[in-house]
């Protein structure tokens, strides 16, 4: 079998025979050639917590309690006005990071308003009630569509033909596994309809019977996610947003924390520890690694959507001039989890300053900004604090809060996130 450098990264060499000398080019790097009957790859634990890695120091509560109440405040779900499956999902998503903040922060009146939002925004999806859209059984492929994306193969962002499961189902299931946390019977009367979503993609079932495909969305060669359906294109499968692949097999983590779950956590935490490892390896470019050719390093920090034969600078929705849309629908949502997924801060600062110039462009979006930011805030905490609290909007997926939080969860480290072991808790049993 051949290996490419994530393989070769992951690989246990006991039982196998690695021929360095035998190796093919690829657009994933070179594919080395590996003699063994089994392969053994272990990946780092990845810690799947609710609230930040390092904490939030107390005398930071005011400013983010503040933001918090204000944020809260603002919740009305009879004010939404999208029926996208995706947006949607975002806007639950954001909602349920709030409750999660106000648990760090200790600011508990903030809870019930927010548990009260995402029981009325989450049910009319789970009791097929919700005027306009919602989720349907497709028996011929083996999960679930959406009702727009039924009759309309363009709805949803295709999510009828089956493009960007993850993506979507994603940010209901961070919706879910919050509201199963904090509201136990609530989450028990809808469990099923919660583990239908989270079995559309990842369910490992290999029963001829089964009801939903075996790992929709992930690719155990390549270790993560492809985001296309079932359209054929030139180039093959692709994927544009790691962060949001990261997203739904983290949430899928959570919920089984919510539910009890240890093999859906432990699924959960190894796909995603994959996937992170793979964004890394071919999502963020970096000089000298080997993987890409200097000239593509030396114009790109980030792949916008990567093929399976192809490297794109530019995403689906902006042209590759765009940097600060490369940048952000890598990084978006912002979650503890995003630390880990950039783990380097010489590669970060290396991102964010090849991206700032962008700004200056005229009709740049708050929004994007704001994950500009939250990746400077890394590795300096002040000067990202002071252009978060001077924006004047933000992403439909974040909000003050949330980015408050962050800044004030980076600890006081100068190294930045030390790797995925360093802050697991379960770490020193690892070796």
């Amino acid at each position: 079998m051949l290996a490419h450098p994530l393989h070769l990264k992951l690989l246990n060499r006991d039982n196998v025979v690695v021929l360095d000398d035998l190796k093919y080019k690829s657009i994933d790097g070179d594919l080395v050639g590996v003699v063994g009957d089994s392969w053994l790859m272990r990946t780092q634990p990845v810690s799947v917590t609710w609230h930040s890695i390092k904490g939030v120091k107390e005398e930071s509560y005011d400013e983010i309690i503040s933001a918090l109440s204000n944020d809260v405040s603002s919740l009305n779900s009879s004010s939404i006005s999208t029926t996208s499956s995706y947006f949607y999902g975002k806007l639950v998503a954001r909602a349920a990071r709030m409750a999660l903040i106000a648990e760090e922060v200790c600011y508990p009146d903030a809870i019930p308003v927010v548990r009260k939002y995402l029981k009325e925004t989450i049910e009319p999806w789970l009791d097929g009630t919700f005027n306009g859209n919602g989720f349907l059984y497709d028996g011929k492929w083996g999960g679930m569509v959406t009702k727009q994306g039924s009759t309309d193969s363009g709805a949803d962002f295709g999510f009828g033909i089956f493009n960007d499961h993850h993506y979507h189902l994603g940010y209901f299931i961070y919706g879910i596994a919050v509201l199963a946390k904090i509201d136990p019977a609530w989450g028990r009367k809808y469990r099923p309809q919660a583990y239908s979503m989270m079995a559309d993609f990842m369910s490992l079932s290999r029963r001829a019977n089964s009801q939903y495909t075996r790992l929709r969305c992930f690719d155990l060669y390549k270790l993560h996610s492809w985001a296309g359906g079932l359209t054929e294109f030139a180039d093959g499968r692709n994927q544009e947003s790691t962060s949001e692949a990261v997203n739904a097999y983290y949430s899928a983590a959570l919920m089984g924390l919510a539910y009890g779950d240890a093999h859906l956590v432990s699924v959960g935490s190894s796909l995603v520890a994959m996937e992170m490892q793979a964004a890394q390896t071919w999502w963020h470019v970096r000089e000298g690694e080997g993987i890409y050719e200097d000239i593509f390093c030396n114009e790109n920090k980030v792949v916008g959507v990567l093929w399976a034969n192809k490297r794109d600078s530019g995403l689906w929705f902006a042209p590759p001039a765009w940097k600060e849309c490369r940048l952000g629908i890598q990084v978006l949502p912002i979650l503890p989890i995003t630390e880990a997924l950039f783990p380097d801060v010489s590669f970060v600062k290396d991102l964010v300053n090849w991206t700032l110039p962008a700004l200056e462009r005229d009709g740049v979006g708050e929004g994007w900004k704001g994950f500009v930011y939250t990746l400077e805030g890394l590795y300096n905490k002040e000067s990202a604090l002071e252009k978060i609290r001077n924006l004047q909007g933000f992403d439909d997926g974040n909000s003050l809060s949330n980015l408050l939080w962050w800044i004030h969860s980076r600890g006081d480290d100068e190294d930045g996130y030390l790797g995925m072991g360093s802050h697991c808790w379960f770490g020193h049993y690892y070796h």
